[in-house]
């Protein structure tokens, strides 16, 4: 199974910041959208990610408050990214390897998606719920 499958069936949609918005801003998007990350965009150009661990993180180390903090302080620069064509497994384990939760998606240079290891693992529970299924079928007849 690959990537482009679990975009075909999540949809492609892809929710953004900008590196200038405050951390504040972007907990209302993010509890707005009901998602864990936002893509950071800069003129049409993707330049990071800011996930809920970022903003966390923001409010373990400092007393600021989070109107008054940039997403461009706290935003990783250059995410690891999968391509349409990865296989589910490369990505489960590029997500465990870089202990991180969301993954821009990036077909031929440009941002197509997000996916999340929470759809990653729906992915692999309905393969192997259809695998399981099959078997039995041939099995029992």
């Amino acid at each position: 199974m690959q990537v482009r499958e679990i975009l075909s069936d999540k949809g492609r949609t892809v929710y953004t910041c900008g590196p200038n918005d405050s951390l504040a801003d972007v907990v209302e998007l993010l509890v707005g959208y009901n998602c864990g990350s936002l893509v950071v965009s800069e003129n049409g150009d993707m330049v990071g990610i800011i996930t809920e661990r970022d903003i966390l993180r923001a409010c373990a180390l400092t007393r600021q408050s989070l109107a008054v903090l940039s997403v461009r302080d706290r935003m990783t620069r250059c995410p690891v990214t999968a391509t349409p064509d990865d296989e589910i497994a490369d990505t489960m384990g590029a997500m465990t390897e870089h202990r991180i939760r969301h993954l821009p998606v990036i077909d031929g240079g440009r941002l197509v998606g997000v996916v999340s290891i929470g759809d990653v693992v729906k992915a692999q529970h309905n393969e192997l719920c259809r695998e399981n299924h099959y078997l039995k079928s041939y099995i029992l007849g």
